[in-house]
C-alpha cells in the first residue's frame, strides 16, 4: 500500500473515503482535548462504539479535566464506569488521573514514552492519544487495522496472531510522510476497518480501494493461525460482573448474603470471583464483614 494521500493511491482513496463516510464520534471533533480523548481510547479497548459513547459523553461531562476525576474516589468512578467491563480499567483511568493532575499540569502529556510510563496506558493507546489528540506521526495498530493490512498488503483473509514489531512495522512503512496527512491516515485505516473491510462480512463490493491484494487472489481462505477467542457466559469475568453490579446498585455496604444471591450457578467460582474482585481493589470489606466499591466506607 502506497502513501500517496492526494486522489491516488490506497492512502489518498481511504482518506477521501474517511471524509466522506467516517462517522462523527464527539472525541474526533475538532477541540477535544488529549484528555477526554484518552479516555475514549481506554474506554473503546474491547468495547463497542455504542456501548461507549453514553459512558464516554457522561464522564467527559462530569470530569472534564484529570484532576475532577482525582478528586472523586474509586468507587464513584466505577459506579459511573457501569457495565462497560473489564471495570480495572477504571481504576487505571482513576490512578492516571491523579498522576496527570499532579505531576503533569493537568494536562496529557504527547509523547508516547512518557504516556507509557502512565497506569493503564499500554503500547497501543499512547500511540493512539499521541496521534489523534497531537496529530504525531505514529504507528496506531488494532485489530481493525491489522485486517486492512493482511488483506491489502499480504492477501490474507485473516490477520492471525499479533507481532508487535511486525504490525507496527507494516503500518509505519504505509504512513503519509506529513504528520497531519498520516493521523488522519491513521483514522481512515480504522474506521475502514471498523465499517467496511469488517471480520465476517466485509463489503468488498463496495469497497473504495483500487489495489487489495486478498481481492487478486480470489479472497482465499485463510488457513493460518487465529487469534484466540474468548467465551463470556459461564465465565468468573461475568461472575465478577454480577457481583460488581451489586455494588455499584447499592451506594454502600452491603452483606455477603446480596452477593451470594446474585450468583448462584456455583458457589466455589463465586467466592472465586469474590476474592479477585478484593485482589484487584474493586472491592473492600470493611470491619464488619459488609462489601462496598472502593472508599465508600
Amino acid at each position: 500500500m502506497g502513501t500517496a494521500t492526494g486522489g491516488l493511491g490506497p492512502a489518498g482513496e481511504l482518506a477521501g473515503w474517511y471524509a466522506a463516510c467516517g462517522r462523527d464520534l464527539p472525541w474526533r471533533r475538532a477541540g477535544t482535548d488529549g484528555w477526554r480523548i484518552l479516555l475514549s481510547e481506554v474506554m473503546l479497548q474491547q468495547t463497542p462504539v455504542a456501548r461507549v459513547l453514553p459512558v464516554w459523553e457522561r464522564w467527559a461531562r462530569r470530569w472534564p479535566a484529570p484532576s475532577a476525576m482525582a478528586s472523586a474516589t474509586a468507587g464513584e468512578v466505577l459506579r459511573e464506569w457501569g457495565s462497560l467491563g473489564y471495570p480495572r480499567r477504571a481504576l487505571r483511568l482513576h490512578e492516571c488521573a491523579s498522576i496527570l493532575a499532579r505531576e503533569h499540569g493537568d494536562t496529557v502529556p504527547g509523547k508516547v514514552d512518557t504516556l507509557l510510563g502512565l497506569p493503564g496506558i499500554g503500547a497501543y493507546t499512547a500511540r493512539a492519544i499521541a496521534c489523534f489528540a497531537y496529530g504525531q506521526r505514529v504507528p496506531v495498530v488494532d485489530i481493525n487495522v491489522r485486517r486492512v493490512v493482511a488483506r491489502t498488503v499480504h492477501g490474507r483473509g485473516d490477520p492471525g496472531p499479533p507481532s508487535t514489531r511486525r504490525d507496527l512495522e507494516d503500518v509505519d512503512a504505509m504512513l503519509p510522510a506529513g504528520s497531519a496527512d498520516a493521523a488522519r491516515f491513521s483514522a481512515a485505516i480504522m474506521e475502514f476497518g471498523a465499517l467496511v473491510c469488517t471480520a465476517r462480512a466485509p463489503a468488498c463490493d463496495s469497497c473504495p480501494l483500487t489495489e487489495c491484494h486478498w481481492r487478486a487472489l480470489g479472497f482465499p481462505i485463510y488457513e493460518g493461525p487465529r487469534r484466540a477467542t474468548q467465551k463470556f457466559e459461564g465465565t468468573d469475568r461475568q461472575a465478577r460482573g454480577r457481583l460488581m453490579a451489586v455494588l455499584r446498585a447499592a451506594h454502600g455496604p452491603v452483606a455477603r448474603a446480596r452477593l451470594d444471591v446474585a450468583w448462584t450457578r456455583d458457589p466455589a467460582q463465586r467466592d472465586r470471583a469474590l476474592g479477585t474482585l478484593l485482589i484487584d481493589g474493586l472491592v473492600e470489606q470493611t470491619a464488619d464483614g459488609m462489601f462496598a466499591l472502593p472508599g465508600e466506607h
